[in-house]
C-alpha cells in the first residue's frame, strides 16, 4: 500500500482545543458572525454558529442561508473577521 501523501492534521493540546470550545460556544450564544480558519480549507468559513453538536463532534455554520457541518478537530482558529 503505498504511503499517503496527505499532511496531517496539526496536533493540539488539551488547553487549546478547550479554549477553542469555549470561543465556538461564545459564538453560538452572541449569534455574531464568525470566521473560522479550518484546516484543509484554502478560504476561512464565515457564518453564524447555529449548533455544536457534541455527539458526533460537528459544528454547524449557517451561511447565506446555506448549513456547512465542519468536525470541531479541523477547526484551527475562530476569529472576528
Amino acid at each position: 500500500m503505498a504511503k499517503s501523501t496527505t499532511p496531517k492534521r496539526p496536533t493540539r493540546d488539551e488547553f487549546e482545543l478547550e479554549e477553542l470550545g469555549s470561543q465556538l460556544v461564545e459564538a453560538k450564544e452572541d449569534g455574531d458572525e464568525r470566521a473560522l480558519t479550518v484546516w484543509g480549507m484554502p478560504d476561512k468559513v464565515r457564518g453564524k454558529i447555529t449548533v455544536l453538536d457534541s455527539r458526533t463532534r460537528l459544528v454547524h455554520v449557517e451561511e447565506n442561508g446555506t448549513i456547512r457541518k465542519i468536525p470541531f478537530m479541523d477547526i484551527m482558529k475562530v476569529s472576528f473577521e
